[in-house]
């Protein structure tokens, strides 16, 4: 055996006597794929979430099988430990293919297997792995007790395998396209237990009815070495859609701006309104809707009722202890407290340690956090949980127009996961739903100030008079959405608070959100910096 794969020696890398379903019990082999092979593969795929740090070594956590009719697969759970001390486990299914013209932009591993020449391969990119897959979930038993355990809908029936395809490129996870009906959702980066995405969805669609969101059709879950049960793979309904609300809001806000010239819009007689403030359509001033357009806040308005009625679906189940909803109490208040005061701490010493990247009002602001951090840590710690009235429920929890789907002048919610760089359980504690609000206002932010950026050229104002355009026009878009939102839930007797809790809430969540995002835009594209910066100062200015 070589001592290192090189292009010299790759037809001869690794030599088996046995047979493929014997591979991973071979020791030898189990050495080199670990040691020698994984490391330059992962590093080159766009689901690695651990670019940043170093890796120390990987393991294998266990392996399963997944089989039909004599073909067989191996689902592999990684253990990837880095330098700093902590670590992530990844799913990588494998395939051996003897095809030489086969995936060869995505080869582990060449290898000969009982005098066979081929290559292992990243089975998703096998047809034959993923219709398997696929009749697997479509046969699946209705209490499957097995290691490897799939499940279908009592919908996902009398269907046959017809296509495969990729979704596309995606950052964290790898979605397949089966008939241009469902999507099947392999989770790259996986946890000890069920992934979110799995359990809001089916929650949501299958057992609340649900309709704005992706029907749940099926999973692929296995139990692990310590009995629990961990999501591999989540099937859904394909919702035909015209893109997601993100690139939808940065056309209509485009528009919005250039309306600013085309109507001759004087910004100091534009009428603001108040933060936190409610409006329905109809109370909102002529000036406004001449120059921001019906359009956008009917669809503002739209998307509050979706939003309410995930929320009110969500605080409505009172069995499953998943999902009942709790009052808030002083375990929720210290973990809150402990989690933001370290997340503050750590974007406290980005930015001290990266204001040379900043200029401008992006460097005002920065000064200006710098100043008020004691302020600002007094606001995180004034959480005190005695005084709330409202409820804790399952919320979204990376909540964006990104996560939102457009079609037929409608929403649909997707992607529940939870925050990044959230602990699986962390993202399942139960939160205020206007969490989910605040996560949703900061995207509006973004977008306003995205359209800005990205189209300066295009409008006659300056810089000064445009972010004076975007704080007006946020103000009126958060109105409009908050009048909405509180008036269907509360018809629906989701509690969220007495007025002032709910301003209270709003800020804190928004505050969380945008010191949250702060680390992002240092770290990869400091000119946005900007835009949190600007969300805290806004708050702690209120």
């Amino acid at each position: 055996m070589p001592d290192k794969i090189t292009n010299a020696n790759v037809q001869t890398a690794f030599e088996f006597g046995g047979v493929w379903e014997d591979l991973l019990d071979n020791k030898d082999f189990l050495k080199v794929f670990l040691s020698e092979v994984l490391e330059d593969y992962i590093l080159k795929q766009r689901w690695y979430g651990g670019k940043s740090s170093k890796i120390k070594y990987i393991e294998l956590s266990e392996y399963f099988r997944i089989q039909q009719h004599g073909e067989v697969y191996f689902g592999l759970l990684l253990e990837i430990d880095f330098v700093e001390a902590f670590y992530h486990h990844y799913f990588l299914p494998i395939a051996f293919v003897t095809d030489v013209s086969f995936a060869k932009s995505d080869r582990i591993l060449p290898i000969k297997i009982k005098g066979q020449q081929g290559y292992i391969i990243d089975a998703i990119n096998l047809e034959a792995f993923r219709k398997l897959v696929f009749e697997r979930i479509l046969g699946a038993a209705p209490f499957d007790r097995t290691k490897v355990q799939y499940h279908r809908s009592e919908s996902f029936k009398d269907i046959v395998y017809e296509s495969s395809k990729f979704m596309g490129l995606e950052q964290s996870n790898t979605s397949i396209i089966y008939n241009d009906q469902f999507v099947l959702k392999f989770f790259r980066r996986i946890f000890a237990d069920k992934n979110p995405d799995y359990e809001m969805s089916k929650f949501l669609s299958e057992i609340k009815d649900f309709k704005n969101t992706p029907a749940y059709q099926g999973s692929l879950n296995i139990i692990d070495v310590d009995h629990v049960n961990v999501t591999i793979a989540l099937m859904q309904k394909l919702v035909p859609n015209e893109g997601d609300a993100w690139e939808y809001m940065l056309k209509e806000m485009h528009s919005v701006f250039l309306n600013l010239d085309s109507k001759h819009i004087t910004l100091d007689s534009l009428p603001k309104v108040d933060m936190f403030e409610r409006r329905q359509i109809n109370e909102v001033c002529p000036e406004i809707i001449d120059w921001v357009g019906l359009n956008l806040l009917v669809k503002i308005k739209q998307l509050a009722v979706r939003t309410a009625e995930m929320h009110i679906v969500l605080g409505s189940e009172f069995e499953d202890t998943a999902f009942t909803p709790n009052h808030f109490n002083g375990d929720y208040e210290v973990w809150l407290k402990n989690r933001l005061l370290y997340q503050f701490q750590n974007r406290l010493n980005i930015i001290e340690n990266q204001m040379h990247k900043l200029d401008g009002m992006a460097l005002q602001l920065a000064r200006e956090f710098l100043e008020k951090k004691t302020v600002i840590r007094k606001r995180i710690t004034n959480f005190d949980w005695t005084s709330l009235k409202g409820e804790r429920i399952r919320v979204h929890g990376d909540y964006h127009l990104g996560q939102i789907l457009v079609t037929n002048d409608d929403f649909y919610i997707l992607d529940f996961e939870g925050e990044p760089e959230s602990t699986i359980r962390d993202r399942k504690v139960k939160q205020p739903p206007l969490k989910d609000v605040a996560g949703l206002f900061r995207s509006f932010h973004y977008a306003i100030y995205a359209t800005i950026f990205n189209n300066s050229e295009a409008y006659n104002r300056s810089q000064e008079e445009l972010f004076k355009a975007a704080e007006i026009l946020y103000g009126y878009l958060t109105s409009v959405f908050l009048g909405t939102y509180t008036e269907e839930v509360q018809n629906a007797n989701l509690n969220i608070g007495y007025n002032q809790e709910r301003i209270f809430i709003l800020k804190y969540c928004l505050l969380e959100k945008a010191i949250y995002e702060i680390g992002y835009e240092l770290n990869s594209r400091p000119r946005w910096a900007l835009i949190p910066l600007k969300g805290i100062s806004n708050i702690i200015n209120h």
